[in-house]
């Protein structure tokens, strides 16, 4: 019946943060404080790393075991954050990236709700310097202090504001930029709100919506600072300022999974992927509308967010086990490669190479050529199952299967 929909969270799915002024969103640098990465896209800034390692993978450096989910790693001055569940309670770890030590771990009761996958945490922390924030599956909205964990405000998606959970539940990861928290709640009136990161008032909310799983973004477009969230049946602009839905288009997808996140390409454009044969697109935002440049299903993503590189874009086709790892013009949809080997998982690029983590846990490194499918090295370095977005920072990979096994591996120059 329902071939395993899961959220994109791990994959997760972040949302938008924005202050009151109309500010660009924040410029590439090399902390990962971000699900989709420092540009919300999947690539990782021009750091000194290596693609090469050897036949059995790269060097292990220390390994942490942080409980069931699917939240990826972020990273800010020299700490890791994590989450985890462990006997029905969300942990959120910060951790000496260097080490693996942990620094603090703040616990929030929760279920380990497993339907049809592993359960446990579906987003990643966001992080702003300061401050942490996380959302567990049922809609619990923290703010935690990043040196302390101490928790300085919370709320309720459900209770709150008429949330509507997901059947799967809730999986985006709080986006932050300047004042602003944006999250995709889905409550009447309610559908995605704004709330100040220092307090958590709610500054805008806007729209009646049920959430996706997918993550918005923030871009400027046509002179708006607009944050992009792809719902469970549309993809709608929102006006970061002051909220206003600035334009619309439908998106449906079968049992409403919208798991991957938007990718914004050149400030105007604006790709978007689904599993269960719904396909791909691209859309050209402009004069208050989306305006459909071509749609086809020669990918469809079904968790995990494709990314865009030289001029084309690369992500996995087909619903997760099973998904092969493929290459489409961005001009004009056509597929220009496919690759049966690399089955399912996630991917990241760095330096002209794309960074693949397999469904099965085998870490791909391959060139993000048109041309076609170049292994550099490959090797199998995780077991069980991964839906995990791998992290490229410092020389550092830091890879996460869905049962909570983290690893840090060595990709310095060598």
């Amino acid at each position: 019946m329902i071939a395993i929909h899961r959220f994109a969270s791990c994959v997760t799915i972040a949302l938008v943060v924005v202050s009151t002024s109309i500010v660009a969103p924040p410029p590439a640098r090399a902390d990962w404080l971000f699900y989709r990465g420092p540009t919300e896209n999947g690539i990782a800034p021009d750091i000194a790393w290596s693609p090469v390692f050897p036949a059995e993978g790269p060097k292990v450096l220390w390994k942490a075991e942080l409980g069931t989910g699917l939240s990826s790693v972020t990273i800010s001055a020299g700490h890791l954050f994590s989450m985890g569940n462990k006997t029905d309670k969300d942990s959120v770890y910060c951790l000496d990236a260097g080490t693996g030590k942990e620094v603090w771990h703040s616990d929030f009761p929760v279920k380990l709700d497993a339907n049809m996958f592993e359960g446990g945490p579906r987003s990643t922390p966001t992080l702003d310097g300061k401050h942490v924030f996380t959302v567990t599956h049922e809609g619990d909205l923290s703010c935690l202090d990043a040196a302390t964990g101490k928790r300085l405000w919370s709320h309720q998606y459900q209770k709150e504001y008429g949330g509507r959970r997901p059947q799967w539940g809730y999986a985006g990861s709080p986006l932050v930029t300047g004042a602003l928290v944006i999250c995709d709640v889905g409550g009447s009136g309610a559908s995605t709100i704004a709330f100040d990161k220092e307090t958590g008032a709610v500054v805008w909310k806007n729209g009646g919506d049920q959430p996706g799983y997918a993550s918005p973004v923030a871009a400027n477009i046509g002179g708006h600072l607009t944050a992009i969230v792809l719902k469970s049946d549309a993809l709608v602009g929102y006006n970061i300022k002051d909220g206003k839905e600035l334009w619309r288009t439908s998106w449906k997808t079968e049992y409403d999974v919208n798991a991957a996140t938007p990718l914004v390409i050149d400030g105007d454009r604006v790709f978007v992927s689904s599993g269960y044969n719904a396909g791909c697109a691209l859309f050209r935002i402009e004069n208050g509308s989306a305006t459909l440049l071509w749609r086809n299903k020669n990918l469809r993503s079904h968790i995990n967010s494709p990314l865009s590189l030289q001029g084309c874009v690369f992500g996995m086709d087909g619903n997760a086990n099973g998904g092969n790892l493929v290459c489409l013009d961005l001009a004009t949809g056509d597929r220009k490669w496919e690759e049966k080997s690399v089955k399912g998982g996630s991917l990241i690029a760095a330096s002209g190479k794309l960074i693949v983590l397999s469904e099965r846990g085998d870490l791909v490194i391959c060139d993000a050529s048109p041309a076609g499918f170049h292994p550099v090295s490959r090797a199998h370095i995780l077991g069980k199952r991964c839906w995990v977005q791998p992290v490229l920072d410092g020389g550092k990979l830091f890879v996460k299967n869905n049962e909570g096994q983290l690893e840090c591996l060595s990709l310095a120059p060598r």
